[in-house]
């Protein structure tokens, strides 16, 4: 058990980074789909480019990275879930309409509990998000 400085963490901000293989398309999927906003991009860096993507109001960014050899890493199982909570029912149907736009359609979710609940896509590397109208479900 860890004691004294190492009994807790205090993190202002949360940023998950995730390498894949279809940088361009992803980036596409989380910006021009899901609404997020650019936050920086970076080209050249030990090989690696990437964008970071920022959730309105929240101290939490997304990073995608691609490395110029490739990578080989899978995404995880089908019940791996980003859960994203769109309270307002009108920017719900728009952030669902830009994305059947882009050619992404819902995907059937391995857990049925999200088919009532929310809308399940898979991004350009096979990872899933939940898009869902409110929180605490």
């Amino acid at each position: 058990m860890l004691g004294g400085a190492w009994s807790r963490i205090t993190a202002r901000g949360k940023r998950p980074a995730r390498v894949g293989r279809r940088l361009k398309e992803v980036v596409a999927f989380y910006e021009q789909g899901l609404g997020l906003p650019r936050l920086c991009a970076f080209e050249g860096h030990a090989g690696y480019d990437g964008v970071v993507l920022g959730l309105s109001g929240c101290e939490y960014h997304l990073e995608f990275t691609q490395h110029e050899a490739g990578s080989a890493c899978p995404a995880p199982s089908r019940d791996n879930l980003l859960v994203l909570y769109v309270p307002d029912p009108v920017e719900l149907e728009q952030v669902r309409g830009r994305l059947e736009a882009l050619g992404h359609h819902l995907v059937e979710p391995e857990n049925p509990y999200w088919r009532d609940k929310g809308f399940p896509f898979e991004d350009p590397d096979g990872w899933r998000v939940v898009l869902c109208q409110t929180a605490g479900i």
